[in-house]
């Protein structure tokens, strides 16, 4: 793998906090009590963030000292923990030792929530805050109709292609959300580009992320959800996991194994050896130095119920057992402001969190190359995917998530080894809801 490579690997892994060990978090809660205070607003408050690639480490740490030298009320100490450590870190911290204020990664926070680690923040930001936030990002944040977190980004798939290939083949490809591919037509184009490559490799899955992993959900229950099915569905997989439309859609995939480039040099696309990839916006920086104006951006295929993307990222909240959530709210309201949004969107790529930095963003604003994502963004599902109206979903907003994903992400790459996709389907599907059984279905008390 060449160095190239390994950047935009960790880049692509820091934007989804697609690294963290979700497996990890402890399931031994149930509660929903905090013992947050208002405080006084003044003094000092303690800030935990995760150690991102270097550019976002400095976004965060300019927000912080600006904050510091713009008034005298509140001092921001700022810790930054590495990446691999930082979920782990919180879940073996009690909650009287966690910060005022943490960031954490989007799917993670329900299982925080039961665990009594994070206090609800609407009584804490500004209705201003509150209400600039997109509304992806806000159902990202939203448990037991409380906000528990607010992000200064979010993320989301789609298909990059290789314009000067797609159009030798004579293949019409989408212009937005609403003339997606159906999964037919994808796997036709698929199929028609892998006739003229003299390897027969078109499309590049990011296999080298491995699908056993959080890649694997985030990645591809865009599949599920686009075939009218669901990871999970009243505390259930069975019945909406392990349906045969979703057993058809799997198979759709796996079909496309043959014509796929492992990519395990990252070159797959860049170099032009396929003509489609499908992966996130963190890929855009690359692709389009490497493509400039051959480059598309198109939506993932629709394989019934209309096309679907992953979405969330990493989050902001405050600690249960803040003794100032008076002046963690303040500082909350700083750093989602424009210029801090700004930066570190500019440090990462994403797309911003905030309706109003994602209107000026260039990257994002109509007309700007990635304005698809914004316009996948803009129609969010919350977690229940399954309606043809909406396109962006989160991740199951659950504290078995951990289970759901580790069940589906291993069925998922089980099915692309060539297992049957109704065994391995059902077989996640059971597991899931074992594991919620033995569990209590993960309710708040």
């Amino acid at each position: 793998m060449d160095n190239g490579s390994s950047r935009s690997r960790r880049a692509a892994a820091t934007a989804l906090a697609l690294v963290l060990p979700l497996g990890a978090l402890a399931a031994c809660g149930g509660g929903s009590g905090t013992s947050a205070e208002q405080g006084s607003g003044t003094g000092t408050i303690t800030v935990w963030a995760h150690q991102g690639q270097a550019s976002e480490a400095t976004a965060l740490q300019n927000a912080v000292k600006s904050f510091n030298a713009s008034q005298q009320k509140v001092k921001v100490k700022l810790t930054l923990i590495p990446d691999a450590d930082y979920t782990k870190t919180i879940t073996a911290t009690d909650a009287s030792k966690l910060p005022d204020v943490m960031e954490f990664d989007g799917p993670t926070m329900a299982n925080f929530v039961y665990n009594e680690k994070l206090a609800p923040i609407d009584t804490y930001v500004s209705i201003k805050t509150m209400a600039n936030a997109t509304d992806a990002i806000k159902a990202q944040g939203e448990f037991d109709g409380k906000h528990y977190g607010l992000g200064m980004y979010d993320s989301g798939l789609g298909i990059y292609g290789d314009k000067k290939l797609l159009d030798a083949a004579g293949i019409t490809y989408p212009t937005g959300v609403d003339d997606a591919w159906t999964a037919a037509e994808f796997t036709a184009a698929v199929k028609k580009l892998a006739a003229r490559d003299s390897d027969g490799k078109s499309l590049d899955l990011q296999e080298a992320n491995g699908y056993a992993s959080e890649w694997g959900t985030y990645g591809f229950a865009p599949i599920v959800w686009s075939a009218g099915g669901s990871l999970l569905e009243d505390g259930k997989a069975e019945g909406a996991l392990d349906t045969p439309a979703v057993t058809s859609a799997l198979k759709t995939f796996q079909s496309w194994k043959k014509h796929i480039d492992p990519n395990t040099d990252g070159n797959a696309f860049p170099k032009g050896r396929v003509a489609l990839s499908w992966v996130g916006h963190w890929m855009y920086p690359t692709y389009s130095k490497a493509l400039g104006e051959d480059l598309v951006v198109l939506p993932l295929p629709d394989f019934g119920s209309g096309t679907k993307t992953g979405q969330g990222s990493w989050a902001w909240g405050i600690g249960a057992g803040t003794k100032n959530g008076k002046a963690a709210g303040a500082f909350l309201d700083a750093l989602l402001n424009d210029t801090n949004v700004t930066a570190m969107t500019q440090a990462n790529g994403a797309p911003p969190a905030t309706r109003s930095a994602l209107a000026k963003s260039t990257l994002y604003k109509q007309g700007g190359p990635l304005r698809l994502f914004a316009d996948q963004l803009a129609k969010p599902c919350g977690d229940s995917g399954a309606d043809r109206s909406c396109v962006a979903v989160t991740r199951p907003i659950t504290a078995g998530y951990p289970k759901v994903t580790a069940e589906f992400s291993q069925a998922l790459s089980e099915v692309y080894g060539g297992a049957d996709p109704e065994s391995a389907l059902s077989e996640a599907a059971r597991a899931i809801d074992q594991d919620f059984s033995d569990n209590d279905g993960y309710r708040l008390q």
